[in-house]
């Protein structure tokens, strides 16, 4: 297992930002994020696998791990230094047995069950949530709230990322639940001020 050496996993979804793709990841990066999920489920392989390519040369840049939402293939294709697993993506021991130690593995997970699989078959890391109501994540049933937080930090070993609803003032109560850091997408990239939104994190996160 790797080290997971970042506390800000940011999620793309060029559908909440305000200005240009490639510009909203850079000001990100130049903020002080280090870790970025390619996470477009609607582009076709080809799209997605030149916007990979692209955002390699980005993180590169700017020193951040760079992590494609489900896609091993596209992953390995374009030297990404991670994937991110869901419910209904291969599974991490298939995955793990495919790439090795090449690759870290994120999991997103909604249950202390899944969250509990992905670590006995050999994730990095999980994404946990939606611990608060959010819109994008209403799909996967009501919001966890901060005491499953709790009950599944207390349980995995592996880093737990809270997700689903995280603004600058819930950092430290997700934090204070055991997180070791947050996913985010909109608190983020939906901003008015990428860099600024960024940067407070960042610090809230220290």
């Amino acid at each position: 297992m790797r080290s997971v050496d970042f506390a800000l996993y940011l999620i793309t979804d060029r559908k909440v930002m305000k200005t240009s793709f490639y510009e909203a990841v850079e000001e990100a990066l130049r903020a002080g994020v280090k870790a970025l999920q390619l996470r477009e489920k609607d582009l076709t392989v080809r799209e997605l696998l030149q916007m990979s390519y692209k955002l390699r040369e980005l993180t590169s840049a700017f020193g951040a791990r760079l992590f494609i939402n489900d896609r091993v293939d596209v992953a390995m294709a374009v030297q990404a230094d991670g994937v991110h697993l869901g419910g209904a993506s291969m599974p991490v021991s298939a995955v793990r047995r495919i790439v090795g130690n090449g690759l870290m593995i994120g999991v997103s997970t909604h249950h202390i069950k899944e969250a509990a699989t992905a670590e006995a078959e050999g994730a990095d890391f999980i994404t946990f949530g939606p611990v608060y109501d959010t819109p994008s994540k209403r799909q996967y049933g009501p919001p966890q709230g901060i005491e499953r937080l709790r009950e599944v930090t207390s349980k995995i070993r592996i880093p737990v990322f809270a997700i689903g609803g995280i603004k600058k003032d819930k950092v430290s109560e997700v934090l204070d639940a055991g997180a070791h850091g947050v996913a985010l997408i909109s608190a983020i990239l939906g901003s008015d001020n990428i860099q600024e939104s960024t940067k407070k994190i960042v610090r809230l996160l220290k």
